[in-house]
């Protein structure tokens, strides 16, 4: 059983520790790739803006140089004229600035068409050289042929090139996405197969545990019947040995009583007859011997008297409990010095004569003990009949004890006397407070 047991265990801890093994690593890597596919669509996203940034600035710039040339060629006034200039000037240092940062981050499928963006960029700028040296009187003659036919052509095409890089990155952004969505698929797939993996493992584990708790169970439901009848039978053991033991005393007692009681009385009335047949002076050595076997007589009376009344007192069956009751409280009080109250109240004495055994056999056990341990100055018995129920009360103001650590075989033999009667016994006490005993015996049952 032992070996099955640490089996068991064996299999349990390497089938959870599985489980909670896959459990981990489902759970790492999905962190991992989770990490992964954030970090990647934040690189994905930040490229995306910042191109998009670039471009939309370049677009801007290129824009405005197109305003900076038109008011510079309007402009008749050589100081205005100047600022324009410089104005366009400040453009074209921003666009070579975009055009070299575009350019560090270039991929591919974007440098053809970046290439042709920074050839007509700087064909564009290279185109209005001329137009910047030219006086008032000039770029009044000039300037407007020179923005219909070159101006706004070159700059609508840069405008286009700028988009169309901008239709690049939007499919780079939309690849990036896929990739994103590759990343996705993979992970749901890696992580479906670890959860019917370890979905499996579980339900084999659960079968097997099931199973064994099963079997387990049915193991301990027969231990536990098995448990149950020797306790039944301990139980009625118990009982028939207190019905013989109760059967002998009764019959001692009347042996006693009878028997030897009467031989006794044969031998007091003998040496009485046998004193009156000395003569009156006769040898008083032979009265002083006489009056001797008479005392040791007498004696020998009273005490098989007493073992005969301790072994099962005839009043119990001839008067009743309640008497009874009250001789052995007032025999234990005269020998003892303790005093002891008993209170009946009983609508009738005809109770079972198991249930009489019983109440008698405890109140003598307790009072047994109350002079052996309890050293008690007063006990008071109560016994009452409420309900259909025989009720015995028995409380002492002794030193108590401690009835988890400290109860005798006494209080067992009590406890098992009540239960074969299908009663209830509670015993309260702690050290220095006294004890307390109750015991409650249905009638109905009985008398039925």
């Amino acid at each position: 059983m032992s070996d099955r047991g640490t089996q068991t265990r064996r299999l349990l801890l390497v089938g959870f520790g599985g489980i909670l093994l896959l459990l981990a690593i489902t759970g790492l890597n999905a962190v991992s790739v989770l990490k992964t596919i954030q970090t990647r669509n934040e690189q994905i996203r930040q490229d995306y803006v910042n191109r998009e940034r670039i471009l939309e600035q370049l677009r801007s710039d290129v824009y405005l140089s197109g305003t900076y040339v038109r008011d510079l060629l309007l402009e008749p006034d050589p100081a205005r004229a100047d600022m324009h200039r410089n104005e366009l000037e400040g453009a074209r240092s921003r666009i070579d600035s975009m055009i070299a940062e575009y350019a560090g981050i270039l991929r591919g499928e974007e440098r053809a068409p970046f290439q042709e963006f920074e050839r007509e960029v700087n064909g564009y700028f290279d185109s209005l050289r001329p137009a910047l040296q030219w006086n008032a009187e000039q770029r009044r003659e000039l300037g407007y042929a020179f923005m219909q036919n070159s101006l706004l052509p070159r700059r609508m095409v840069i405008v286009h090139l700028a988009d169309q890089i901008s239709r690049i990155n939007q499919k780079q952004l939309e690849s990036g996405n896929r990739q994103v969505a590759a990343l996705f698929a993979s992970f749901r797939r890696s992580l479906l197969t670890l959860f019917l993996v370890t979905l499996a493992c579980g339900l084999v584990l659960a079968a097997g545990s099931v199973s064994r708790i099963l079997r387990l169970e049915r193991l301990s439901a027969e231990r536990f019947e098995e448990v149950v009848r020797t306790r039944a039978a301990l139980s009625d053991l118990s009982a028939r040995l207190v019905e013989v033991q109760e059967t002998e005393r009764r019959a001692l007692s009347r042996e006693l009583h009878d028997e030897v009681g009467q031989s006794l009385s044969a031998l007091l009335l003998a040496i009485d007859n046998v004193t009156a047949t000395l003569p009156s002076g006769g040898s008083s050595e032979s009265r002083i011997q006489l009056h001797e076997i008479r005392r040791l007589a007498e004696r020998t009376v009273t005490v098989v008297r007493d073992m005969s009344l301790l072994l099962r007192p005839s009043m119990l069956d001839d008067l009743g409990l309640v008497p009874a009751l009250q001789w052995q409280a007032r025999e234990i009080s005269r020998n003892n010095n303790v005093r002891i109250e008993v209170q009946a109240n009983l609508a009738s004495e005809d109770l079972p004569d198991e249930h009489k055994t019983c109440i008698y056999r405890i109140v003598q056990e307790a009072l047994r003990n109350v002079m052996r341990h309890a050293r008690a100055k007063s006990v008071h018995i109560s016994l009452t009949h409420p309900d259909g129920t025989l009720r015995l009360t028995i409380r002492d103001d002794g030193q108590g004890f401690t009835p988890e650590r400290d109860k005798g075989m006494g209080l067992l033999g009590m406890q098992e006397r009540v239960s074969h009667l299908h009663g209830a016994f509670e015993l309260v006490s702690q050290p220095g407070k006294g004890t307390a005993i109750q015991v409650e015996l249905p009638l109905a049952d009985a008398q039925g």
